[in-house]
């Protein structure tokens, strides 16, 4: 199940990259919480985390590690859920010195019955996983153009 969303946000490239990749947990609806287990190259490839995440009251854990770290532009990371995995790859484009364009791609794969189910009804979920991903992303965008970040 695939899905992408961008938006526009008023701030520079470089506070824009620092603040989505470093405080997951800050701006995002659903992140509760994530801590670095093992930081590699300043928190670039290989450095391997945890987060917490919360829907409808259902605490979900994954273990990640960023696969691709290009500050200002890019940065990607793989989650391993017990239900699912997560492929997650944030694009920064600058507009202007002030603005800049934020695309997130996502690839989320089942697990066992959920395999069966993302086949049957990924149509339904992608609808779903795009929606919460834009909420997500104009979270974001509030936070840093509010000086909340």
């Amino acid at each position: 199940m695939k899905s992408s969303t961008s938006v526009e946000i008023d701030r520079p490239i470089a506070e824009v990259f620092e603040y989505t990749t470093n405080n997951v947990a800050e701006w995002s609806r659903t992140v509760v919480s994530d801590e670095v287990i093992e930081e590699k190259n300043g928190g670039g490839v290989g450095t391997i985390f945890k987060v917490v995440t919360e829907e409808n009251g259902r605490p979900m854990e994954f273990h990640g590690i960023v696969t691709e770290y290009d500050p200002p532009t890019r940065s990607v990371v793989h989650l391993k859920g017990s239900m699912f995995e997560i492929d997650a790859a944030y694009d920064f484009e600058s507009l202007d010195y002030q603005r800049t364009r934020v695309t997130q791609h996502s690839t989320v794969t089942g697990k066992g019955f959920l395999k069966i189910v993302f086949s049957l009804f990924g149509w339904l979920m992608v609808k779903a996983g795009a929606k919460a991903q834009e909420a997500e992303l104009v979270n974001l965008k509030r936070m840093l153009e509010a000086g909340e970040a």
